[in-house]
């Protein structure tokens, strides 16, 4: 099943309306920002970098650990009053702009 940004955002709120009983603050959705991001960092340097896994890696999934990370920016949009859909298409239009030629002219990127 698809769904948009702003549907993603849409139900976040609903559920954190109904079940979650209400939003963290501010503050402490930031921390559990960083928090899911340093387990996401965890994965993926045992994935696809030198570090071995351990026990307390075991079961955790990538794509659960993204979807975490996402979770709480949404709360984090929704509480601060930013429409990710319009923040990530004026981000496109930025990079669109600012890195027209940048990475084509990038001679490391050119190595592989």
């Amino acid at each position: 099943m698809d769904i948009t940004i702003q549907q993603a955002q849409q139900r976040v709120d609903l559920w954190i309306q109904t079940i979650g009983i209400r939003y963290f603050s501010e503050l402490t959705n930031l921390g559990i920002l960083m928090e899911e991001v340093g387990e996401l960092s965890r994965i993926m340097v045992r994935t696809y970098g030198e570090q071995s896994f351990k026990e307390s890696d075991k079961g955790k999934e990538l794509s659960d650990e993204m979807a975490d990370v996402l979770w709480v920016l949404l709360c984090l949009a929704n509480q601060t009053g930013v429409n990710l859909t319009e923040a990530l298409h004026k981000n496109f239009e930025k990079k669109n702009i600012r890195d027209i030629d940048r990475h084509a002219s990038n001679e490391k990127l050119k190595q592989k």
